[in-house]
């Protein structure tokens, strides 16, 4: 059931929140790996299909604002356990989502990240389902997302393969 506020009795401060908070988890993952992704960058052997690296900062940025503005949609839905539900799988999903880049270029454990990848897929899902049930529009907004995360797969699955 659609249950979002109308917009004119909504803030934006909500947006502004989750974008930023969304953003900040990317930020902070990307500095805590940043010479690790420049060493992976320079001397690990990609799978065909691999799109330049500027690619991914850009891709990324545009996904965490999208995902922040799902998460403000369904925080300015009605009070319910529907919604307790969804704002938990998507931090849930944030925290996997995180590591994974740890896991990664940190620690080079391919296999592993790409099983963890794995179950942040199934997050995801879970999360776009759960958010559906509150907001269609909060749910639509995080397929980009999963798509990527399913091109991250392939990626990591290739990366582990050659590597």
């Amino acid at each position: 059931m659609h249950r979002v506020m109308k917009m004119k009795q909504a803030s934006k401060k909500p947006y502004l929140y989750w974008i930023l908070f969304t953003e900040a988890v990317g930020a902070l993952a990307a500095l805590l790996t940043r010479s690790a992704t420049e060493i992976y960058n320079s001397s690990i052997v990609k799978p065909a299909l691999s799109p330049p690296a500027i690619v991914f900062p850009i891709v990324w940025v545009i996904l965490y604002a999208l995902m922040g503005i799902g998460a403000a949609r369904i925080w300015m839905t009605e009070p319910s356990p529907g919604r307790t539900r969804s704002l938990r799988l998507y931090l849930l999903q944030l925290g996997f989502n995180f590591f994974w880049s740890i896991l990664f270029f940190n620690f080079q454990a391919f296999g592993f990240a790409f099983l963890w990848l794995a179950v942040l897929w199934v997050l995801i899902v879970r999360m776009i389902l759960s958010f559906y049930d509150q907001d269609p529009t909060a749910a639509w907004l995080q397929l980009p997302y999963l798509l990527w995360v399913l091109f991250a797969a392939y990626l990591n699955l290739g990366v582990w393969k050659l590597n």
